[in-house]
């Protein structure tokens, strides 16, 4: 079962597609699939209604697929959590997670434009596996509980300039990760009991059609349940946030591969929660 919001910018509307691929309207069962729904045991009803045969089938030929959330709170960003990324980048493994956040208003559909800023000089593609909290996570202290509180999983590409993040930064990130349409997400939702195991995912990007990243999320640091309980210690999350996991080697920061530029498709993918693809054009 995958949870999918389609329909122009702003007039999204929510559907479900079963096992057999086809696509059904879920508006019966939500208006929207946001944090209000997945508080509600949503992801359960919509599944029964998918099960009990009470939806209609939509034709969903032509319409724009936006982001698999609607309105997420926040959006918690992990920084440096595979180890090759981190030595691509020049630094050490992090002995704890570093965290930076981005504005909920990057959040875009998967296969939306990605905006080139103005005065950009290396734009930088990440793919990385999304983690949709389902349950308000505070004070957790077990990894049991932290995965219990994960509504979802989902494709994201944590779109970075880094001039912004690095050399005009000011001490943090915040200014090269929350430029508009910088974090494609999607394109569905994937309930979590229907990941085997979030930390056996194979990762993939390209640009241009050639290959970029090539991992798995076994190769993070701080696993998915780490990364959940940790944060609860020191921010409550809330159903709709939206947790970015990390990215691995691969990208432009390495000098192994030019930054984007007006024109450039990326294309990002993670196994078993789809693929989505972005052109660029200059903001």
């Amino acid at each position: 079962m995958e949870l999918l919001r389609l329909g122009a910018v702003g007039a999204e509307r929510p559907y479900v597609r079963g096992t057999d691929g086809t696509t059904y309207d879920l508006s019966s069962v939500t208006a929207e699939i946001d944090g209000t729904f997945l508080a509600a045991d949503g992801i359960a009803r919509a599944r029964a209604a998918l099960e009990a045969g009470s939806l209609p089938a939509a034709d969903v030929e032509g319409l724009r697929v936006g982001a698999p959330i609607a309105k997420p709170a926040a959006v918690v960003c992990i920084g440096q959590n595979y180890a090759a990324h981190a030595a691509e980048s020049g630094a050490e493994p992090p002995k704890e997670p570093i965290v930076f956040f981005k504005h909920p208003n990057t959040v875009v559909g998967p296969y939306d434009d990605v905006l080139v800023p103005r005065d950009s000089r290396k734009t930088d593609w990440e793919v990385e596996l999304a983690v949709v909290i389902g349950k308000t996570a505070r004070y957790l202290s077990s990894d049991e509980e932290a995965l219990a509180c994960v509504a979802g999983y989902a494709v994201s590409n944590d779109v970075s300039e880094r001039a912004f993040q690095l050399e005009v930064s000011g001490g943090q990130w915040s200014k090269g990760k929350c430029c508009e349409t910088f974090n494609p997400l999607g394109p569905a939702l994937v309930p979590a009991d229907e990941v085997v195991d979030p930390q056996a995912l194979d990762l993939k990007s390209w640009v241009n059609g050639e290959p970029r990243q090539d991992s798995n999320t076994r190769d993070m640091i701080f696993s998915v349940a780490a990364l959940i309980r940790d944060l609860s210690q020191y921010m409550t999350l809330d159903p709709g946030d939206i947790v970015n996991t990390g990215t691995p080697e691969g990208v432009a920061l390495s000098g192994r591969f030019p930054y984007l530029a007006p024109g450039d498709t990326v294309e990002c993918e993670i196994q078993g929660l789809g693929k989505q693809r972005q052109t660029l054009r200059q903001a």
